[in-house]
C-alpha cells in the first residue's frame, strides 16, 4: 500500500469516527429538546393563550412600559395568522416547546448549542469523508445519506439565523437525523472507494448536490404539513365547544406549536422555494444522462420516480394556490409528494432494477 492510500484509508477513518461522535451529540441533543418539551408546562401554555387572546380581543389598562397615543394606552399586539378556514377566528400561534418557562427556554438553548456542535461535527465527517475518495462524497447511498442529513439541519440552523419561528421543528429534526445516521451507518455503510466510469462527470457536483439541498428543504415542508394537520384538527375542535374536546396531552402539545395557518403558510413558502432547484435537478440529471449513456430520457425506474415526485410537488403547489385546495386537502398532498421522495431515494435505489440502482453498493 502506498502513502496516498494509506492516508486515504486514515482519512476515511477520521470521517466514520467525526460521523458517530456527531451522532452521540445528535442524541444528547434530542434529550435536550424532549426535557424543553417536559418543562414547557402545561398551564403556563394555557395562561399565556388565554393572555394572547385577551390582548388581541380586548383593551386593557397601560402597562409598563406600554405606549400612549393621544392619552389612549396602546398594547403591542402579538403576531397573529388568520385560520385557514374561511372566516374563523384569529389564532395566535403558540409560545413554542419550552411553552413559555424560563426552564423550558433553557434547555431549548441547550439543545440549538448541541445541535450546532453536531452539526459541526457532521460536516466534518462528510467533508473529511470527500478528501479521503477525492471527488463528491455522495457516490453512493452510505454518502448520500449522510449528506442530506447535514444538509436538513443546515437548513435548520439558517433558518433560525435568520429569526425565523422554526424552534418546533428541533425534535422531529433531530429524530430523524438520528435514524437517517443510524440506517447509514448500519446498512447502508460502503467503504470509501472509487465510481464507475460513467459517474466520472462534473455533473455529479451539480445534479446530486441539487437533489440532496431540494430533499433536505421538502422535508422541512413534510414536517409542517404534517403537523398542519394535527394543529388544524386541534384548533377544529376547541372552536366547537359541544364537539370532543381534546386530550390533555394533545392540548399541551400542540397548543405549543405555531396555529395552523402558519403551518400551513410555512409549508407552501419553503415547498414553493425549492420547487424551481428540484425541476432543474431533473434537467441536470436528463443532461448527465446524455453525456454518460447518450440519451437524455430511458424510463429508466428512478427517472420515472423523480419525475411522479415533481409531478406531486406541482399538483400541490397548483392545489395549494387554489382556494378551494387550502388547508387539509393541500397538507395531504405536500405529505404524499414527500412520501413518493423517499420511495424514490430508498426502495427504487435499493430493490429496483436500473441504471441508477444502488443495491450492494
Amino acid at each position: 500500500m502506498n502513502l496516498a492510500a494509506a492516508a486515504n484509508e486514515t482519512l476515511a477513518h477520521y470521517s466514520n469516527v467525526l460521523v458517530y461522535s456527531a451522532m452521540a451529540i445528535y442524541t444528547l441533543a434530542f434529550v435536550a429538546h424532549m426535557a424543553e418539551w417536559v418543562f414547557g408546562s402545561r398551564s403556563k401554555v394555557g395562561r399565556t393563550a388565554a393572555a394572547l387572546t385577551t390582548e388581541v380581543t380586548a383593551p386593557a389598562a397601560a402597562p409598563a412600559g406600554s405606549a400612549r397615543q393621544g392619552g389612549t394606552a396602546v398594547l403591542e399586539r402579538p403576531k397573529v395568522v388568520t385560520r385557514t378556514a374561511a372566516g374563523g377566528p384569529d389564532v395566535p400561534d403558540g409560545p413554542g416547546a419550552h411553552g413559555g418557562t424560563e426552564k423550558g427556554d433553557l434547555y431549548g438553548r441547550i439543545a440549538i448549542s448541541l445541535t450546532v456542535l453536531a452539526w459541526a461535527l457532521h460536516v466534518g465527517g462528510i467533508v473529511t469523508r470527500a478528501v479521503s475518495v477525492q471527488r463528491a462524497p455522495w457516490g453512493n447511498m452510505y454518502e448520500f445519506s449522510t449528506t442530506l442529513g447535514g444538509a436538513a439541519v443546515t437548513a435548520y440552523l439558517v433558518l433560525l439565523l435568520l429569526k425565523k419561528n422554526v424552534r418546533w421543528l428541533g425534535l422531529p429534526l433531530v429524530t430523524t437525523v438520528l435514524l437517517d445516521l443510524g440506517l447509514a451507518v448500519s446498512v447502508l455503510y460502503t467503504a470509501s472507494d472509487q465510481l464507475v466510469p460513467a459517474l466520472h462527470s462534473y455533473w455529479l457536483w451539480i445534479h446530486v448536490s441539487c437533489a440532496i439541498l431540494s430533499g433536505a428543504v421538502l422535508y422541512l415542508g413534510a414536517v409542517a404539513s404534517l403537523l398542519f394537520l394535527f394543529r388544524d384538527r386541534h384548533e377544529a375542535k376547541l372552536a366547537d365547544p359541544d364537539g370532543p374536546q381534546p386530550g390533555t396531552f394533545a392540548t399541551s402539545v400542540l397548543t405549543r406549536l405555531p396555529s395552523a395557518a402558519s403551518l400551513d403558510k410555512f409549508a407552501y413558502r419553503v415547498n414553493a422555494t425549492v420547487f424551481p432547484l428540484w425541476t432543474f435537478t431533473i434537467i441536470a440529471g436528463a443532461i448527465w444522462a446524455e453525456a454518460a449513456w447518450g440519451r437524455y430520457w430511458g424510463w429508466d425506474p428512478k427517472e420515472v420516480w423523480s419525475f411522479i415526485t415533481w409531478v406531486a410537488y406541482a399538483c400541490y403547489l397548483h392545489a395549494r394556490a387554489t382556494v378551494g385546495w387550502k388547508g387539509r386537502k393541500a397538507a395531504w398532498l405536500g405529505v404524499i409528494a414527500f412520501v413518493c421522495y423517499l420511495f424514490n431515494y430508498f426502495i427504487v435505489n435499493i430493490f429496483v432494477t436500473g441504471l441508477h440502482s444502488y443495491a450492494g453498493v
